[in-house]
């Protein structure tokens, strides 16, 4: 017999897939019935119960239940956090409201709206073109501005767009500054110049929007000439280069000699001094010697005359080289080559006096080598007084 074909009493073969009992027909659950089972355990069945029915025949319990889950989602939606390096902005309706620091905050979800602005990183824009300067060139000019948010109500509500605002005020500033100032200047020497005046410029320009924008910084990036008259300033550069660099290497040489130059000035300052009171000096012991000679020469003016005569030969031949030559009793004709003499005795002896030793020629007499010899100086000193005697 088939399965799904009726049976006998109570056997099993009597059910159906749907656990109908008894053959009967009653196809699968109600999916209304089931609702309603899930919806009576939370009270909001179509009947009422204990707790009253409103008009609808929905519960108040019900409604109550809904309503605090609604109000406790809607708490816990309104924490938010603020970041360390940002600032909330509250609107309230669409309206400022107030201003709220970093950390844990609530706010009615709905009601207000919060807006993060970053007031602690400093943002970067850049600025760039062909300009003409004063002198009628194109060059190309890049500028790097350095910004940060300093009162967020401003830098969102002061304008539309405070950064493309800034954007627009940095490149009139920047051709303004250009349009003022010749090429030579912009390319080389005046770059400091130009960063100083567009900087100036700049605040002075976006001061009366009150974007709520501080300039921290501008960087003026090397700038470019065309493309057809590159070669020709880049050489133009390098010669400026070339000159600064002669000067500063001019100005270390000149710190260098300076001191040395100072310092020989003392040096022959010093050692002029120190002749000054060296000649002062012997002139003053010179004067005292001839006053302690002046009362023996009163006393003995001959002796005294004839032993300052003789202390100045001393002296002047003590320091010169001489030649003596007895010729009393002699009419030969003898013939000293003095030059070769005193050449020689200079080479051996250097600045040491000494009386040279002679040798004559062969062309003197026979006579002549007894009648010249070499003095001592004890025999130089008898001539001298033997042509003293004679004076």
């Amino acid at each position: 017999m088939a399965w799904n074909q009726p049976g006998n009493g109570g056997n099993n073969n009597d059910r159906d897939p749907w656990k109908n009992q008894g053959g009967r027909d009653q196809g699968p659950p109600d999916l209304d019935e089931a609702m309603r089972k899930f919806f009576a355990r939370f009270g909001l069945g179509g009947k009422g119960g204990n707790g009253g029915s409103s008009s609808g025949g929905v519960p108040m319990k019900g409604i109550a239940f809904i309503v605090v889950i609604a109000i406790i989602v809607w708490i816990i939606a309104g924490f938010y956090t603020v970041k360390e390096a940002e600032r909330g902005v509250i609107l309230r309706f669409g309206q400022y409201h107030s201003q709220v620091e970093s950390g844990l905050h609530w706010r009615p979800v709905f009601i207000d709206t919060v807006i993060p602005v970053d007031v602690n990183n400093v943002k970067s824009q850049s600025t760039s073109g062909f300009m003409l300067t004063q002198d009628e060139n194109v060059v190309r000019v890049e500028l790097d501005v350095q910004y940060r948010v300093i009162e967020p109500r401003n830098y969102l509500f002061a304008v539309v767009d405070a950064d493309n605002s800034l954007s627009q005020a940095t490149d009139s500033a920047l051709r303004y500054v250009v349009g003022h100032t010749t090429m030579d200047e912009v390319l080389t020497t005046g770059r400091e110049q130009v960063r100083a005046d567009t900087l100036d410029l700049l605040e002075r320009i976006i001061e009366p929007y009150n974007l709520g924008l501080q300039i921290v910084d501008i960087n003026l990036l090397p700038a470019r000439p065309p493309e057809a008259v590159k070669d020709a300033f880049d050489d133009a550069i390098s010669a400026q280069e070339d000159e600064e660099r002669f000067i500063r290497e001019a100005e270390a040489y000149a710190r260098e000699v300076e001191p040395l130059a100072r310092g020989q000035v003392r040096r022959m300052l010093q050692e002029a001094q120190a002749y000054r009171e060296q000649i002062v000096l012997e002139a003053q012991g010179e004067v005292a010697r001839f006053n302690e000679l002046l009362p023996q020469y009163e006393a003995a003016p001959q002796v005294t005359r004839e032993r300052i005569y003789l202390d100045t030969l001393q002296d002047i031949y003590s320091t010169t080289s001489k030649v003596l030559v007895d010729v009393d009793g002699s009419s030969n004709m003898l013939y000293l080559p003095l030059d070769k003499i005193l050449e020689k005795q200079g080479v051996r002896s250097g600045n040491q006096s000494q009386v040279p030793s002679l040798s004559l020629p062969d062309n003197v007499n026979n006579g002549s080598s007894n009648s010249s010899n070499s003095s001592t100086p004890r025999d130089s000193s008898r001539q001298v007084q033997r042509s003293s005697g004679r004076g």
